[in-house]
């Protein structure tokens, strides 16, 4: 089964200072069909207004992964990091036991585009820890998070890994599901078919009970693969 999430179809709320869209339910945006799948809970795509941002908030038992796909985004937490997150960077949060942060748009000439997602550990109560890291220069499928840190990615207190996939147009690669597993498919840029689906930029597929995905690219782009426990 494959299920398309078409970008326009998702939560959206302007705040002026926050463009934002949700995948998921979150804050006012409420759909019980749209709860998260496996392990993923929240999505939003973020775009943040010059010098804006979130003021210190707290969170808890939550895995929270930050892709900057352009600008600079300026961290500080209660675990005394004070950090800059670049355009291609990631950064992950364990909140586990408790944790308090601030995110605002570190540039005062250019707005922030970035993806947030919020993975549900496989338990609670952990140690708060933060990390962030700036892979290759994308090109083919780079391991970004993965339970055991394999291969340079970042760690993840969860069964699943995500891959960036940056693909040159007209080509073909394809994707092996493990028996049992669910993926989830979000696209950043370009145009694809896969499985005879067509996808563009913000776009996503959620897929199980699948063996094999074909993927096929228009033009360049790049996918965010979440290889996902069952529920």
């Amino acid at each position: 089964m494959i299920f398309l999430r078409a970008a326009n179809d998702r939560g959206h709320a302007n705040h002026g200072w926050l463009d934002s869209w949700h995948t998921f339910s979150f804050a006012d945006y409420y759909d019980a069909k749209f709860m998260g799948f496996s392990a993923l809970r929240v999505i939003n795509e973020d775009h943040i207004a010059e010098g804006k941002g979130f003021g210190t908030h707290p969170h808890k038992d939550m895995e929270i992964l930050t892709y900057v796909l352009d600008g600079t985004v300026e961290h500080q937490d209660s675990m005394g990091n004070k950090e800059q997150i670049h355009a291609g960077e990631f950064q992950i949060m364990s909140a586990g036991t408790g944790v308090r942060h601030s995110e605002y748009n570190g540039r005062d000439d250019k707005a922030l585009h970035l993806y947030q997602i919020w993975i549900i550990p496989r338990q609670t109560g952990l140690e708060p820890r933060y990390e962030q890291r700036r892979f290759d220069a994308p090109q083919g499928r780079q391991l970004v998070l993965s339970p055991d840190a394999r291969d340079g990615s970042l760690k993840v207190f969860q069964d699943m890994t995500l891959s960036r996939w940056a693909l040159a147009g007209d080509r073909q690669e394809t994707l092996d599901v493990a028996p049992g597993r669910r993926v989830w498919i979000q696209v950043v840029r370009g145009e694809l078919d896969i499985n005879g689906q067509q996808v563009g930029a913000s776009d996503a597929l959620a897929v199980w009970d699948e063996t094999a995905l074909t993927i096929k690219t228009g033009r360049d782009s790049e996918i965010l693969v979440f290889d996902l426990p069952p529920v």
